[in-house]
């Protein structure tokens, strides 16, 4: 049986980046472990080889990938935030999509007060919903 499942975030080059983005945007986060590649190992020198870091409290792992892969990120596989006040979910709308691309704008959409849907600069996908 499994012990547990993790969202798990494949970048090429930019998870650092990503990371410290995320757990600075939101409360309850912090990075928890961070290995990176030794020169002569696959990966470049002093890149992500895994990380590990909670976003609100959600652990989370990253790497940047030695291997290039022809696929990035998709929408089809997002991250979902509640957000507790209108003021919150504004803020992270503003980060989240500044530099990326805003799938739903802020809006209520029938099934929620406010709600809106972005892929981040570095191509997550981040659906963020105003709680209740």
């Amino acid at each position: 049986m499994a012990h547990s499942v993790t969202p798990f975030l494949m970048f090429e080059g930019v998870a650092e980046e990503a990371m410290n983005f995320y757990v600075g945007l939101f409360p309850r986060s912090a990075i928890r472990e961070v290995l990176r590649y030794a020169p002569g190992e696959h990966g470049a020198a002093g890149s992500i080889k895994r990380a590990d870091f909670t976003i609100a409290g959600q652990q989370v792992m990253c790497i940047d990938s030695p291997v290039k892969h022809a696929f990035t990120f998709t929408p089809s596989v997002s991250l979902f935030v509640e957000c507790e006040s209108e003021a919150e979910l504004d803020q992270a709308f503003a980060a989240l999509s500044a530099d990326g691309g805003v799938l739903m704008p802020p809006a209520s959409y029938g099934f929620s007060r406010k709600f809106t849907w972005v892929n981040d600069r570095f191509g997550v996908s981040w659906q963020v919903n105003l709680q209740g």
